[in-house]
């Protein structure tokens, strides 16, 4: 086992977030002309992403996507951490490049030239917190095993990666051999499934994935029924017990189950006043509990860090902490 260098690497999509509220209204209008799919994550072209954005009105944006949103919890902790992405060599590019390396986290990840410009996902959200993406991915789908740096990812304790990466086969690669190269160096490969029309799309990989490849696996509770293709999360956290050494899994308001070969742990959700904005709320919890296994924290302290991250981003728009994480750990401590 290589000596590591950093407690966490990333691999996922290099987003930039615009973020706007929407009525109900709206959204099923949206819906019944587009297609898209109030609290999930539709894929949509460049056409679509122009034609959105002007209808969005008034907006908020900011460097995104699900894996690198983690790496900024995971950082705002205190971890050590970098990440893998792409972004085309444009304006929002530069801006994704900037606030990855503004918080302290290692990015070098070559940008595209030539090409489609730097993905977005434009996020519609309701009154009642919940949020519908709709991702153009640009030149994040451009990423493939070339991209992999091999030593970097050896040299990290845990290598996380994005679900929504398997929408594009090359991209698909690179994220196989990101797992392989971190077992090889006798490291944990953490698994996030990332939207339940996403392992739809992807059943039969992600199963095997989560049996062959996966160490620590994230997913909610529609995400795990679907994965399972179960009618109760009670069914489904059964199937997953011994798939792999952790499965943490998010039930929104009612807290979450942690999964493991010593039985299951549950965790509380901490009490939000107001929930603003549900986008990056699975992210955080990432954050938080991998900053604790990182810690060799238990899986206790874990899921409680997860839960205490995840209602400080639901509690303002945006998927990234608005407060120093940190000082979550002097509160836990104190609790």
């Amino acid at each position: 086992m290589s000596d590591p260098v950093y407690d966490m690497i990333a691999i996922g999509n290099a987003l930039v977030d615009v973020l706007a509220h929407a009525t109900d209204e709206f959204l099923g209008e949206q819906e019944k002309l587009h297609g898209m799919r109030r609290g999930a994550m539709s894929l949509i072209d460049e056409r679509r992403a122009v034609e959105l954005y002007a209808d969005m009105g008034e907006a908020i944006e900011s460097s995104g996507g699900s894996a690198a949103n983690t790496m900024a919890g995971f950082a705002s902790f205190g971890g050590n951490g970098a990440f893998i992405g792409k972004v085309a060599q444009d304006q929002l590019g530069g801006v994704f490049a900037h606030d990855m390396r503004a918080m302290g986290l290692y990015y070098k990840t070559t940008p595209l030239v030539v090409g489609s410009p730097t993905g977005r996902c434009l996020i519609l959200v309701t009154p009642d917190g919940q949020r519908t993406m709709n991702t153009f991915l640009g030149a994040s789908i451009e990423m493939g095993p070339d991209d992999i740096d091999e030593h970097l990812i050896a040299s990290s304790k845990i290598t996380y990666l994005e679900g929504y990466l398997y929408d594009d086969p090359k991209a698909k690669e690179a994220f196989k051999l990101g797992a392989q190269i971190a077992h090889d160096a006798g490291h944990r490969v953490a698994l996030t499934l990332s939207d339940p029309f996403c392992v739809e799309r992807h059943r039969d990989d992600f199963r095997y994935l989560v049996a062959e490849h996966t160490d620590i696996l994230f997913a909610n509770e529609q995400e795990i029924i679907s994965l399972y293709d179960t009618e109760t999360f009670e069914q489904a956290y059964k199937q997953v017990m011994n798939k792999c050494e952790v499965a943490v899994l998010t039930r929104g308001e009612k807290g979450a189950v942690i999964v493991s070969k010593d039985g299951l742990v549950m965790i509380e959700a901490e009490p939000v006043e107001r929930v603003v904005d549900t986008t990056g709320a699975g992210d955080q919890f990432a954050a938080g509990f991998l900053f604790g296994f990182t810690r060799n924290m238990s899986l206790e302290m874990c899921g409680k860090l997860g839960a205490m991250a995840a209602a400080e981003v639901i509690s303002h728009m945006g998927p990234r902490p608005e407060i120093n994480y940190s000082d979550l750990l002097k509160k836990a401590a104190a609790a």
